[in-house]
């Protein structure tokens, strides 16, 4: 069975999709004409504005939500098993992975919002399901988008969050997993059972306190290792080319790594943003796909990057060819992933810097898992627009719970497998539809910057635009 999901994995994980997420990247930049540029200072101002109604959340709860499912045990452990597997230079092709990403985010966060609906509780649903259906025109692709997701988020990707911090917890305090488990379980379902508003709460009262203290923790880390930085810029920008002499030959492995390790955590690109972004309550597309385009730049170039510096600026990693691959020896008993930042923080902060690693990893992972939650749900809700089945959002709560148990307690290499999968899969499916609905999104972000241009607090309307199918934004009240 092992050898079948690896195999698997590798099929999915093959060139053709590193290819995939790269181009796509470059090619809605260029196409966007660099908006993740030109529009940070926009993007900003809308994450810290608008408001919320009975249907939808505001900007901010909405980027939250997002975060809270971009930033997880990928920003921890997922950078450390880049590093050691692609080298330094892994770390610089995730950045270029979210400088890329950002203007994908847009592309499929926008679409999300032209093509969202109420749900029979009136409140805001969207995502790739619902746009592939009303601007692609096929539902056969929408329901496989749907059922993948829900098998992705519901069952596969839980357990790489819950393997994180069963692992986390008991390198810091040997706490059994076992007991890990009842404590994220019964967590997890006092607020899955609450519905999507405490879900939005949640997630936007801890994601910012935890990405701060994280990014604190990071920044005095590198002051007491100053001397060490520069040196650490330079080792990621040479083995990102392959000019350093000890990891000349890990070009391959640096490129495929950052991108595979990227995706899987600021999720550009991988459809489950969009999902989040249709929740948001505003008055133009653009403005929620901007912000979500901002929110991988939080991921990644803030939060991912805190951990690589933690590990590089600290000497902590050492790699070593075997078997045709690279792996990471520590010290004894430390392997790839939670230990690998607990190891640098110990490092510098010896007694307690593995604890608070594991108290972070704990809030990163348990917000992750709440937003994999709310995704399958959005597309159980797609699933059953035609016929109600209430029943499913039952056995989904019952199982991903399940499915946390269970992450705790296996093997960390199978977790990620079994998530890596869900991830790829995903990426495939949205990737290859946002490329070819891209066209609304682009005209939305026109008709955004000129109504801005104009002066104007930018209202849209589908109809004036010649897209079709954006039924809420046609029935919608002024």
């Amino acid at each position: 069975m092992e050898q079948i999901v690896n195999t698997l994995n590798g099929l999915i994980w093959s060139p053709p999709l590193i290819v995939l997420c790269l181009g796509a990247g470059l090619y809605f930049s260029l196409r966007t004409r660099f908006m993740q540029i030109r529009h940070v200072g926009e993007m900003v101002r809308l994450m810290l504005s608008g408001t919320k109604s009975e249907a939808g959340v505001s900007s901010f709860q909405a980027l939250a939500m997002s975060l809270s499912g971009r930033v997880g045990i990928g920003n921890i452990a997922g950078v450390a098993t880049a590093i050691a597997f692609g080298g330094p230079g892994a770390v610089f092709w995730m950045w270029m992975m979210a400088f890329l990403g950002a203007s994908t985010s847009y592309v499929e966060s926008t679409l999300a919002q032209i093509y969202k609906e109420k749900d029979e509780e009136g409140r805001y649903r969207g995502g790739p399901a619902y746009y592939i259906e009303k601007a692609m025109g096929q539902r056969w692709y929408a329901w496989l988008f749907a059922v993948v997701t829900v098998i992705a988020a519901g069952f596969l990707m839980p357990g790489v969050q819950a393997n994180g911090i069963a692992s986390a917890a008991f390198n810091a305090w040997s706490v059994p997993p076992t007991a890990t488990a009842a404590i994220v379980v019964i967590g997890l379902g006092f607020i899955i059972f609450g519905g999507v508003k405490r879900i939005a709460r949640f997630a936007e009262l801890v994601v910012p306190f935890m990405a701060l203290a994280y990014m604190l923790m990071a920044l005095v880390i590198m002051l007491l290792n100053l001397e060490a930085v520069p040196v650490m810029f330079r080792l990621i920008f040479e083995s990102a080319f392959g000019m350093h002499a000890g990891f000349g030959a890990m070009l391959g492995l640096a490129v495929e790594w950052g991108v595979r390790r990227g995706i899987y955590s600021n999720e550009a690109g991988q459809g489950t943003g969009p999902h989040h972004a249709a929740a948001a309550e505003v008055s133009h597309p653009s403005k929620q796909g901007l912000v979500q385009a901002f929110s991988v730049y939080v991921d990644t170039l803030v939060v991912c990057s805190a951990t690589a510096f933690m590990i590089l600026s600290t000497g902590m990693y050492n790699v070593v060819g075997r078997a045709g691959s690279m792996l990471y020896e520590a010290l004894p008993g430390v392997e790839v992933g939670p230990g690998f930042a607990q190891n640098a923080v110990e490092s510098v902060m010896p007694g307690w810097g593995a604890g608070f690693v594991a108290l972070a990893l704990f809030f990163f992972a348990f917000t992750t898992i709440i937003a994999y939650y709310y995704m399958a749900e959005t597309n159980i809700t797609y699933i059953n627009r035609k016929v109600r089945r209430p029943w499913m959002v039952f056995v989904l709560r019952i199982a991903l719970l399940a499915a946390v148990t269970f992450g705790c307690v296996r093997t960390a290499e199978m977790a990620w497998t079994l998530g890596d999968i869900g991830v790829g899969t995903m990426a495939w499916l949205n990737i290859i539809a946002i490329l070819i609905l891209q066209r609304p999104a682009l005209v939305a972000l026109r008709d955004y910057e000129a109504q801005k241009k104009a002066g104007l607090d930018p209202q849209f309307d589908p109809l004036k635009l010649g897209i079709r199918n954006a039924d809420f934004w046609v029935d919608r009240k002024p």
